[in-house]
């Protein structure tokens, strides 16, 4: 599997009967998505990353993996994900089967009918495809959240009122004398993308349960509250018109090459991006080789191993045996790996490598999980 490999030609298959629950491919044992950031590494431009994106989202559907979602940041060159809607536009353009999202995007910086409108949309350009997964961080630093909130919100804690507005709109069904029910968010087709609460602590986990709508955690940032954020999600759960029963993935970084030690050289690349966005210095994606050569001071040096530590990575069965423990460990239904590293070739490598270990690739049916 290479970089410049393209999708075989196929017939479009219809959507999944379920539009919440992955969909397990080949021999593996759960569905695996990918969760990306248009990442911008040294040495390449926006366009460059952009490009990329669009190939791995092509690989990816050839490759099996269930869904691609994208993220919305700001403020950081090392991310060029800035507009989820815009990008899953082309991104759905470029695709026929896989399912497209956002992972998320952050509501408090929006107003509820701009994103109702955004993902009407784009459920009617590409139908039966669309997650629309929400957080309620802002996704950057405060200056920035300040500048693109206003008018807005005024905190996060606002988030559950913004969602009950947002599902209004979606729904068409403000009750009567709301000052909001002559309104309609266009367009509105058949169906609407289903909804998912995204997060990283007990708040949107408790949220996504008492709704009844299907959660997203981010291990990959916040491995030390997964398990107890799940099992709230799943305690707090009430039965909607969604889903009868829980249902929660997480997001899993992970790096797949020849060997570890090769591996954890990539992963290191995105380990230093992550120290830097910390001390609230961001910038493009370092080179393996600049992370290699960087002076860090013992605290730095202890940031990096710890963030290393949640990062499954190594070899491909490594690493898909490391998915897997992580899987049964969580309880989680399905895993969302991200590959947050320099190089656009070893970022697709890693992904193919993974899917090919996972079992996506290897014979054995299509079933859902």
């Amino acid at each position: 599997m290479t970089s410049e490999d393209e999708p075989q030609a196929s017939t479009p298959q219809a959507p999944p009967a379920d539009p919440i629950r992955g969909v397990t491919r080949g021999t593996a044992p759960a569905p695996l998505s990918i969760l990306d950031l248009a990442t911008v590494g040294v040495g390449y431009s926006p366009s460059e990353a952009l490009e990329a994106t669009t190939q791995l989202a092509r690989n990816a559907e050839r490759w099996g993996y269930h869904r691609f979602w994208v993220a919305e940041h700001h403020g950081m060159p090392g991310v060029a994900s800035s507009t989820p809607a815009v990008l899953l536009a082309h991104l759905g353009a470029h695709t026929r089967t896989l399912r497209l999202g956002s992972g998320g995007v952050m509501l408090p910086n929006h107003a509820p009918l701009a994103i109702a409108e955004q993902f009407g949309l784009l459920e009617s350009l590409h139908p039966g495809r669309i997650d629309l997964g929400l957080g309620r961080a802002p996704g950057t630093d405060q200056a920035t959240a300040r500048a693109l909130r206003r008018g807005v919100a005024e905190s996060p804690d606002d988030f559950p009122q913004q969602l009950a507005e947002l599902l209004h709109f979606m729904d068409g069904d403000f009750p009567d004398g709301h000052p909001y029910a002559r309104l309609t968010a266009v367009p509105q087709g058949d169906g609407r993308p289903p909804v998912w609460l995204l997060g990283s602590s007990g708040f949107s986990a408790q949220l996504a349960g008492r709704l009844g709508l299907p959660f997203a955690f981010a291990h990959h940032f916040s491995a030390a509250n997964t398990v107890p954020a799940l099992d709230l999600y799943r305690s707090s759960f009430r039965p909607s018109a969604v889903l009868d029963e829980p249902y929660a993935l997480i997001g899993v970084s992970a790096v797949a090459a020849d060997d570890e030690q090769q591996a954890r050289r990539l992963a290191r690349s995105a380990g230093l991006a992550m120290l830097r966005l910390r001390r609230g210095t961001p910038g493009l994606i370092p080179t393996p080789d600049e992370a290699e050569q960087y002076p860090y001071s013992l605290a730095e040096a202890d940031f990096l191993d710890s963030w290393l530590a949640n990062v499954v990575l190594g070899a491909p069965g490594e690493v898909a045996d490391g998915l897997e423990s992580l899987r049964k460990r969580t309880g989680a239904q399905e895993l969302m790996v991200t590959s947050h590293i320099h190089g656009h070739e070893a970022r697709q490598r890693s992904y193919g490598l993974i899917a090919e270990a996972y079992g996506l690739t290897a014979d054995g049916g299509t079933q859902s999980a």
